[in-house]
């Protein structure tokens, strides 16, 4: 063999070994997910086993009821994946329950992200037909899970209401609710149409039913926008109290959404998405929604951040990614990034306000205060839609 036939040879050796690297997954990996009986910890897990069924890696799952709870493992290295809701937007952006110092604007992206409908399941027996007739019903909302709570302030804002024209009941976790309803303690709660909870409360002699957010009531989409930009009208046709023959316009949106941190292996992220890919005959029954994980469909944008680069590639790969793709991705990351320095001068800023407070006998101190101050800060620098 001659020396540039070697060469070659020796060429393609390590072409084939960087594309088999780039396809391998971890020996193990760790996923959070919403509690049990959601459709988040369903389909994770559905997901996880349909990955271990084809290669030699083992996924374990770990539920939490609040969004704190399913990124915190993430930051802290214990986790790698996070099967998450809306917390994903308000945790790029330093919001809600990660305004505080500890916190701040997290560089987490999307791994896949399946787009899927929510909207308040309401017990039928409340006679409760339309958004606006929810006005002084008990709604629950969950301590730590802003993707939930903002939702819920969403949904109501559709209806001409806000949380004092209900009565706002606070549960520790998630899960809670499902109870709460099926014992009337609780009248609605925010939720997606395919998980095992809405078929419980659905069986319960209370029964379910989903106010619409009729596409043509624009004065009622420009309130819900005014609290989340990133929603639009779904017509669903599956799940509990939901058929073809009788659908309902939700809102659409995405969850679950497979995140990761920035940080995490572009060739790991990449063997992640090919292998979800590949393992769709068998993802696409854990329920009647996860026909949508696949990767041409939760793939792209737009969704609550940017996507991971291990994604973007393997969407090149297929033909998936497109020049509208790339632009939404540009802009989100010139946000994240600008959102990122905006919390380090508002830090600078906060301090010269507590300076200035001290020299006229005025305390400033705890997290309430910087909250209030970055909330300010962050409303008037990168508001809503921007």
């Amino acid at each position: 063999m001659s020396l540039r036939s070697i060469l070659a040879f020796g060429a393609t050796l390590i072409a084939g070994s960087s594309g088999a690297l780039a396809q391998k997954l971890p020996d193990s990996s760790v996923w959070t997910s919403y509690d049990l009986g959601s459709s988040g910890y369903a389909e994770a897990s559905g997901i996880a086993d349909a990955i271990m069924k084809k290669h030699q890696i083992r996924v374990r799952i770990v539920p939490s009821g609040t969004s704190i709870g399913r990124l915190l493992p993430l930051t802290q290295g214990r986790a790698t994946y996070g099967f998450l809701a809306s917390e994903l937007n308000f945790a790029s952006e330093g919001t809600y329950d990660f305004a505080v110092p500890s916190w701040g604007p997290q560089d987490i992206r999307v791994v896949l992200a399946r787009p899927a409908s929510v909207g308040f399941a309401v017990a039928k027996d409340t006679g409760v037909k339309k958004l606006s007739d929810l006005k002084g019903k008990r709604i629950g909302y969950v301590k730590g899970n802003p993707s939930v709570n903002v939702k819920n302030d969403a949904y109501l804002a559709f209806g001409g209401l806000t949380r004092n024209d209900v009565q706002v009941v606070w549960f520790g976790s998630y899960n809670a609710m499902k109870t709460a309803i099926i014992n009337n303690q609780l009248d609605a709660m925010g939720s997606v149409t395919t998980s095992a909870n809405m078929r419980e409360i659905e069986a319960s002699p209370r029964g379910l039913v989903w106010p619409p957010f009729p596409a043509e009531d624009k004065e009622g989409w420009a309130r819900l926008r005014k609290v989340i930009d990133f929603f639009e009208p779904f017509v669903e046709t599956v799940g509990a109290g939901i058929s073809k023959e009788h659908p309902v316009t939700l809102v659409g949106y995405r969850y679950p959404i497979m995140a990761t941190y920035a940080k995490t292996s572009a060739d790991e992220v990449y063997g992640f998405v090919k292998a979800i890919d590949e393992a769709m005959d068998s993802i696409k029954g854990i329920t009647g929604s996860a026909i949508n994980w696949t990767p041409k469909r939760s793939g792209r944008p737009p969704a609550d951040a940017a996507w991971h680069d291990g994604t973007i590639r393997y969407m090149k790969e297929k033909g998936w990614w497109t020049a509208e793709d790339q632009a939404w991705q540009n802009a989100r990351l010139a946000r994240q990034k600008k959102v990122i320095e905006g919390w380090k001068d508002a830090q600078a800023k906060f301090k010269e306000y507590v300076a200035a407070e001290a020299k006229k006998g005025n305390k400033v101190e705890g997290d309430e205060a910087w909250v209030k101050f970055w909330e300010e800060y962050h409303g008037k620098r990168f508001p809503v839609g921007s």
